[in-house]
């Protein structure tokens, strides 16, 4: 199409010339606007729609420069993996002796899996490691003896504030009769 039509030229030609329901026209045209396919323009109070040959050539123009350069870059691309693979091969025959290296490899590396495996079984005799569960077992005693201050702290607050005894006061907060510092 050449020309410039308004929605109610549209109208009244697609369902003469392309068999569209006048119902659907508005849909499909703001569709064929989405896609790029169809320009429209406000001016004053109409709106205008029109498509030349033109641009869709130079679109399908512009998608095809594109495509060409993304296959340009591509080839290229392989070309060099290509290289590199070849590259990659020398060296790297099938000998007798990278046999034998490779069979060597996957032995040393089982190897370094057991002696791993053997370490980590004693561990527990590691220095590093007894002096890290000490601190960890100091912490802990710590907190446990700031905890047991606390709770003291409470009961003697409780005794003093409501006078209830320290048996009932231990019963109702489900304190051991034994609680005391750790040494």
């Amino acid at each position: 199409m050449k020309d410039v039509f308004q929605l109610k030229d549209i109208e009244k030609i697609a369902p003469k010339e392309k068999g569209i329901t006048s119902m659907s026209v508005k849909e499909i045209l703001q569709s064929l606007v989405d896609d790029g396919m169809v320009d429209t323009d406000r001016i004053g109070t109409s709106n205008y729609f029109w498509a030349f040959p033109s641009k869709a050539l130079h679109a399908r123009k512009r998608k095809l420069e594109e495509l060409e350069s993304q296959f340009a870059e591509s080839s290229q691309k392989k070309e060099a993996l290509q290289k590199s693979i070849e590259k990659s091969k020398i060296g790297r025959e099938d000998t007798a002796e990278r046999a034998a290296l490779i069979e060597e490899l996957a032995a040393l590396r089982q190897k370094k899996e057991q002696l791993k495996a053997e370490i980590d079984k004693y561990r527990e005799c590691d220095p590093d490691v007894i002096e890290e569960m000490r601190q960890t077992n100091k912490i802990a005693k710590e907190a446990a003896n700031r905890w047991t201050d606390n709770i003291f702290s409470i009961k003697s607050w409780a005794k003093r504030k409501f006078g209830f005894e320290e048996s009932r006061i231990d019963k109702s907060f489900g304190i051991p009769e034994d609680l005391d510092y750790i040494d």
